[in-house]
């Protein structure tokens, strides 16, 4: 039976750390433990663009490229990096111009999976893009609704309150359903209102059916910590990105013709530089606007994936949790 191992959780726990010490430490039975049996998976929603290294946190090697291999996004060809010897793949997907979807991750992830699987090794997905995970583990069939650019266009200058009027007289339930965060958001409800078009135009027997891994072929590790640990760890991420001169990156996204409305930079840790560059803010407010935004994003991350009771928890404060991890994925996976 093929396996999926999947290592989740809010912003700075060190999944990444994890799943890369994890895709070192497992073979399967019947193989010499020589050669590393793991390929990571990244599910990040941000790190899927080109040119948006420091923001995103992707933290690769000095001067480390892109490796290419005979597999294709559309008509692009995807390739991984080589972090500590291991393969990360979902880096740098697509160019900062363009826009992004599940749908389009889906069949990115499902294809390296499928992939890393044929070569007989071990696919770990990492990240805190909790929609990525689980539109790949469980599948969301409005992922494959088709954009529609006319629609969008025709809402692109109507205000949030305004666009969710659109939605509640199209789809009340949907409307009553979404949160306050999802209210003010006008991609989500833009997107929102396109799936309930296409619904009444098309009908929901036309969805994709949901696909979903069997028994115990995926386990879910998730790592946390107390609130002020993890704050603190945001603190020293945020200088940590600022040394580094994410400024810098920023500019040269602008000089290659990036727009601030993009959805790109919509990102964290770049859309709070627009009033700074747009000579209304100091540069400490913009820091303190992008430590309140990571703080917050750290507790929505938290909100959503406590919902799903299949997540393993492990608090990264605690003394061997390390250890513990080691010996659960040992017990699933050998």
């Amino acid at each position: 039976m093929h396996k999926l191992l999947v290592i989740c959780g809010p912003t700075a726990t060190g999944k990444t750390s994890l799943a890369i010490h994890l895709a070192k430490k497992f073979s399967p039975k019947g193989r010499p433990a020589s050669g590393w049996n793991g390929e990571l998976i990244s599910a990040d929603s941000r790190q899927v663009y080109k040119g948006m290294d420091i923001g995103t946190g992707k933290e690769l090697p000095v001067n480390s490229k892109l490796k290419i291999k005979n597999l294709k996004l559309g008509k692009k060809r995807i390739g991984f990096y080589e972090i500590r010897g291991i393969r990360v793949w979902g880096y740098d997907l697509v160019d900062a111009k363009e826009e992004f979807s599940v749908a389009q991750y889906v069949k990115f992830a499902d294809k390296i999976i499928e992939d890393i699987w044929e070569r007989g090794k071990l696919p770990v997905l990492v990240g805190g893009t909790g929609l990525y995970i689980k539109a790949v583990v469980d599948g969301i069939p409005t992922a494959s609704v088709p954009k529609n650019t006319k629609l969008r266009e025709s809402l692109e200058k109507k205000a949030q309150v305004e666009l969710f009027e659109v939605l509640a007289s199209i789809d009340p339930i949907k409307a009553a359903s979404m949160n306050i965060s999802d209210r003010k958001n006008p991609r989500r409800l833009v997107r929102a209102i396109e799936i309930a078009k296409w619904m009444l135009e098309v009908g929901s027997k036309k969805l994709e059916k949901s696909r979903k891994y069997e028994g115990d072929s995926v386990l879910f590790i998730g790592l946390t910590a107390s609130r002020e640990f993890l704050e603190n760890r945001i603190d020293k991420r945020v200088e940590e990105r600022i040394k580094s001169d994410v400024e810098d990156e920023i500019k040269n996204l602008l000089k290659f013709g990036i727009k601030w409305n993009s959805q790109a930079m919509q990102s964290l840790g770049y859309k709070q530089w627009f009033r700074y560059f747009n000579k209304e803010k100091t540069l400490k407010e913009i820091v303190d606007d992008w430590l309140r935004a990571e703080k917050n994003y750290a507790k929505r991350q938290m909100t959503w994936f406590k919902k799903d009771e299949r997540i393993n928890w492990f608090d990264i404060t605690k003394p061997n949790w390390e250890e513990d991890v080691e010996d659960l994925v040992k017990k699933w996976y050998i």
